[in-house]
């Protein structure tokens, strides 16, 4: 049996594949950009005129970038067995939702989805071992 944890955030996710005993890990870097919108103008009257920052042109833009880093991790993880997902924040969730809208095959095996804090290389290996020890 092949197990995979993928340890994940915007910034990059981290592979921990269990095959027949061997582990191996690898990082695969996003390409999702921080953004600050920037922009608007105040005045030092309250109902002075303002302009607005419209944030739907980077939501939008970050939803295309986030799309191609799953994609780039389904293509790395395309023949396990059992999967989990797990790290901080929701990135974790996103990337399940879009299992399951888009990859229906990888998400049959998806066995959890875990929140967890930053971890050490180690400890996340660590922590697959140990997920798919337990169960």
């Amino acid at each position: 049996m092949k197990y995979t944890g993928v340890w994940i955030d915007k910034d990059k996710a981290h592979v921990v594949t269990i095959d027949n005993g061997k582990e191996s890990f690898s990082t695969l870097q996003s390409e999702v950009e921080h953004f600050s919108a920037k922009g608007g103008s105040g005045q030092r009257f309250k109902s002075g005129p303002q302009d607005v920052v419209k944030d739907s042109k980077f939501l939008e833009r970050e939803k295309h970038q986030l799309k191609q880093y799953f994609k780039t991790i389904t293509e790395n993880i395309n023949d396990t067995d059992a999967l989990v997902i797990f790290g901080p924040a929701n990135t974790n969730q996103k990337f399940k939702k879009e299992l399951s809208e888009n990859y229906n095959a990888l998400d049959s095996k998806v066995k959890d989805v875990v929140k967890t804090d930053s971890m050490t290389n180690n400890q996340i290996m660590a922590w697959v071992r140990d997920y798919f020890k337990s169960n």
